[in-house]
């Protein structure tokens, strides 16, 4: 009996000694054992765009409206097809012809021959849709039915302000009996069902009024066609004349746009987009040349995307530069096996292109750079000393200071000896972090065990007791 009860002793000490031990040296690794120490600061190093040479796509352009001259191309004459960079002249003639707070009911022709692979904003045949509300379905997600609604809404605009044989009183000089002697067709037939064929006579001869002389357009859109195209040079041609409508700088400039209700969409937030233009977030990455040079970018006011698979991927922005002069920059035709690197060739044009302007003319006339404005994963010392430049032509009285910006001195090289250093956390505390559902599985099962502990203590206490009492009524029978 002694032997059992000895038996039973020792497998309880051991079971609860060693539960003990998982469960100490558990505690003492979660909160105990330190992290491997790292530095304050994130470190994101500069990146650096890639050298012209490098830059694979079949066009671009660097435009310098204030001069009138182009201060950096390639090829930039080339026909190319603009896909949705058609939508910049769309934009233009809509903010001229129409007022951004009417509305316009979208209609079925407006809607026809778009598939699946268009992109939309997603309006509907009868719905009713403020301008405005187009216009930002037209340049963020790049809206093809928006498009083709604001084409139409063109249209109407125009025959009853400009009937023909009316006023010319308008940026093209003429009035609706232009377009009926180029489609050779009567007024109630076009505004039946040939609008947007009359839509693209207005692209063309405003086009051309701005001398871009190998451009045609055949659709509000730019949904491929043998005889919709244009150049790097025309495009920039383009956005410097739209560049002109402070709307159109906003619409842009805009981040990010959530659409209000409508007849069909009945509540607001029916749709959330954001700007499709990567450097309009990160205009940084065109602060420098492939070598470290600084571009002298002062802001990317924005610009419109365009991608199709005859096409390619292409960009056309605004930019603006550290000696005031303000930049159309055109890339075209990126081949699909490069799109990832869309961003980084757009950066790099827009840094060469920008250098290629300051060396012309070496003068600070606005606040900063664009590197001074850069906030993704920025250390304290690259933080903007000053809000970044949004509109051109703000001086640098806009801001309250008269000097110019001065040259930031290097960055001294910082002694890992002596550089802050935080103390991370300890690794089962991240993970208990980052993996909650996990670190509670963890936690119940480790609760189980000690429960199950419990449980072992108390029955073999209870088999103790039981043997104890046999041992006593054994001993009072053998007496």
């Amino acid at each position: 009996m002694n032997s059992i009860n000895k038996t039973i002793e020792s497998i309880s000490r051991k079971a609860a000694i060693i539960i003990a031990a998982i469960l100490f040296v558990c505690s003492i690794v979660f909160f105990a054992v330190p992290g491997k120490k790292v530095s304050a600061d994130v470190g994101q190093p500069d990146i650096p765009v890639p050298a012209l040479s490098d830059v694979h796509c079949a066009s671009y352009c660097v435009y310098d409206k204030t001069t009138g001259y182009v201060v950096l191309s390639m090829n930039p004459n080339d026909k190319i097809y603009p896909a949705s960079m058609t939508k910049i002249m769309t934009c233009l003639l809509s903010l001229e012809y129409l007022d951004t707070a009417s509305k316009i009911e979208v209609s079925k022709t407006a809607l026809a021959g778009l598939g699946n692979d268009s992109s939309l904003m997603g309006v509907l045949e009868g719905e009713k849709v403020k301008v405005s509300e187009l216009l930002y379905g037209l340049m963020l997600p790049s809206g093809n039915d928006a498009a083709n609604a604001l084409g139409e809404g063109c249209i109407d605009a125009f025959f009853q302000k400009y009937p023909a044989g009316g006023n010319t009183f308008n940026s093209d000089g003429v009035n609706a009996q232009y377009i009926l002697d180029t489609l050779n067709d009567n007024k109630d037939h076009i505004l039946s069902s040939r609008k947007l064929e009359a839509f693209a006579c207005l692209m063309n001869l405003r086009a051309s009024k701005l001398g871009c002389t190998g451009t045609h357009f055949v659709n509000a859109c730019g949904l491929p066609d043998d005889n919709h195209y244009t150049t790097a040079y025309d495009l920039a041609l383009i956005m410097s004349a739209a560049s002109e409508n402070p709307d159109f700088n906003t619409l842009i400039s805009a981040p990010s746009h959530v659409f209000i209700a409508t007849n069909r969409h009945r509540a607001d937030a029916w749709s959330y987009v954001k700007n499709s233009n990567y450097l309009l977030y990160d205009p940084w990455l065109a602060s420098k040349t492939a070598n470290g040079t600084d571009a002298h970018l002062a802001a990317v006011v924005g610009g419109k995307t365009g991608t199709t698979s005859q096409a390619g991927k292409g960009l056309t922005i605004y930019t603006v530069n550290e000696n005031g002069h303000e930049l159309m920059i055109s890339v075209c035709g990126i081949p699909q096996e490069y799109y990832f690197y869309t961003t980084m060739y757009l950066a790099s044009v827009t840094a060469y292109g920008n250098l290629a302007c300051w060396e012309a003319d070496p003068v600070t006339r606005v606040v900063g750079t664009t590197g001074d404005y850069r906030w993704v994963n920025a250390p304290a010392s690259q933080q903007p000393k000053y809000d970044p430049l949004v509109n051109p032509g703000d001086s640098l009285e806009d801001f309250g200071i008269v000097e110019a910006t001065p040259t930031p001195e290097p960055e001294a090289t910082v002694d890992p000896e002596t550089e802050p250093e935080i103390q991370q956390e300890a690794p089962l505390q991240l993970f208990v972090k980052n993996n909650p559902v996990i670190s509670g599985v963890i936690g119940g099962f480790m609760l189980l065990i000690m429960i199950l502990n419990l449980v072992l203590l108390i029955r073999i206490n209870r088999i103790k007791k039981a043997a104890s009492k046999r041992a006593r009524r054994l001993e009072a029978k053998q007496r």
